[in-house]
């Protein structure tokens, strides 16, 4: 017997070992389960790569830096801060910046990592939002969808955070002070996220812990629960111009599916209106060539602006200082819109109710903000539909839900705008107590306005029904096509 025939036993032994004890046989079927060729599709898999990302680099760093607030003397290489006593921690990330092999590199592709990650996850639901594709039976991933874009933002802001530079303290300041606002249970909320009372010693060692372990733990969860819903669903689907012919696959059969026909090509010939069975790429190897590709071009963008743009210079900021304030402190773009809320709700919004305080840091850091989460994760069942859909929906053909989008999403970008107010001041020559009240009217105006221009642009007032009487219209297929009928949901 040759080399080649023994290794080839021993690899066939291995494998039926395996597959004895696991079932991989069982599991084959998933290989041929269809994904339509939409690229809008893929924004969840950028958001899973980036989080793969996230975790890599997140763990080289981890190996370097230093959860304390301790005084330590610096020796590295930044000039300014010879033999000064600063922060274990900011003089860990000094290190990790300048002094440490690829530090710098890997730094900033966290950070990118970070943004872009939170960035697919905005795309990804918004294009779940403006097709329709959270109706019923999706209702269960949408809601873990919006548990992972507040995760993710609570992540950023637990990472940002760590320096213990003059900026980062500054935002545990504000973030402290928001969640201690809160009526009743403030004090203790804050004790447990923070540590005690801001500044104190534990304030960081919390933070990293948070961010290290417990979110990304969090994180991981519902992505697990969110592929696990998306292996049991049927994929959702663009609708179709006219009768495709789709080869059988091993993740089902065509036939199966009402109004499919055999062709004489041996592929069944599936019906236009058929939900029933998925048209578009087999998970292997067609979908899994895509996400590879996917894979290395969300690398390769993730090294460009890791290799050219900067990040948070903290040499420029110095270390932490309880006796000054930065100038210009402001939360990253994701976290814009919800500091915009807390400088646009005036003080007077304070008030007592049973004897409980609401301040309106609360009011503004919190309940406004968590008013806008809630509303998102409810409009599934307001949106509602009673029989499952598998084809997505046309969003000019939707005038209240697209008017209810654009909506939401004037509301986050007037909001951020006002969370920028001291530049926006600078700008136009003015102070921010000046454009405060203006901004404030156009949080309410501009978003209604919005709202209510895309709802009659669509011919909402003319069909009160909210879903437009055209058909839905959808891009031809082009691809070599299977059909599935057990194909997961994007």
């Amino acid at each position: 017997m040759s080399r080649i025939d023994a290794a080839t036993d021993r690899a066939e032994s291995a494998y039926d070992w395996v597959d004895s004890r696991l079932d991989l046989e069982g599991g084959s079927d998933f290989l041929g389960k269809a994904f339509p060729a939409e690229d809008s599709f893929l924004l969840g898999e950028v958001a899973l790569f980036c989080f793969a990302i996230l975790v890599s680099t997140g763990t080289f760093l981890a190996f370097f830096y230093e959860p304390s607030t301790a005084a330590v003397e610096y020796g590295g290489s930044v000039a300014q801060y010879q033999g000064q006593e600063v922060p274990a921690a900011f003089k860990s990330v000094l290190n990790i910046t300048y002094d440490v092999p690829f530090g710098m590199f890997l730094r900033r592709m966290h950070h990118w990592a970070a943004h872009l990650f939170v960035a697919a996850i905005a795309l990804h639901m918004l294009r779940v939002f403006f097709t329709g594709a959270y109706r019923n039976p999706r209702e269960p991933n949408w809601l873990v969808g919006t548990g992972l874009a507040g995760l993710a933002m609570f992540a950023a802001y637990t990472g940002y955070s760590l320096p213990y530079d003059e900026f980062a303290s500054t935002a545990v300041g504000i973030g402290y002070n928001v969640a201690a606002s809160v009526p009743i249970v403030g004090d203790p909320l804050a004790s447990i996220v923070f540590g005690g009372q801001f500044p104190t010693s534990a304030t960081i060692p919390r933070l990293f812990f948070l961010h290290v372990f417990l979110i990304p733990a969090a994180i991981a969860g519902l992505i697990a629960v969110h592929m696990a819903i998306l292996v049991r669903q049927k994929h959702t689907e663009a609708q179709r111009d006219g009768d495709v012919a789709a080869a059988e696959t091993s993740g089902g059969t065509a036939a199966a599916g009402g109004g499919a026909e055999a062709t004489d090509g041996g592929a069944r010939l599936i019906d236009r209106d058929d939900d029933s069975v998925v048209i578009g790429l087999p998970a292997f190897p067609n979908q899994a060539a895509v996400s590879a590709v996917v894979f290395f071009l969300t690398m390769a963008v993730l090294s460009l602006l890791a290799g050219l743009l900067p990040v948070h210079n903290i040499a420029e900021y110095g270390p932490n200082d309880p006796a000054s304030t930065p100038s210009l402190v402001m939360p990253d773009w994701f976290l814009m819109w919800g500091y915009g809320f807390l400088k646009l709700t005036p003080s007077w919004l304070s008030f007592d109710v049973l004897g409980i305080h609401v301040s309106s840091e609360f009011v503004g850091g919190l309940l406004l903000p968590g008013l806008v989460f809630v509303a998102v994760a409810v409009w599934p069942f307001i949106d509602r539909a009673e029989k499952p859909e598998h084809f997505t929906r046309n969003y000019l053909d939707r005038p209240f839900p697209t008017a209810v989008g654009i909506l939401g999403v004037t509301l986050v970008m007037v909001a951020s705008i006002a969370g920028m107010d001291v530049i926006l001041a600078e700008i136009l020559g003015t102070s921010t107590a000046v454009l405060r009240p203006y901004l404030t009217a156009a949080l309410v105006l501009v978003p209604a306005a919005a709202g209510t221009l895309t709802y009659a642009i669509l011919g909402g007032f003319e069909d009160d029904s909210g879903e437009g009487g055209a058909e839905p219209t959808m891009s031809e297929d082009d691809g070599t096509a299977s059909a599935t009928e057990g194909s997961s949901d994007d």
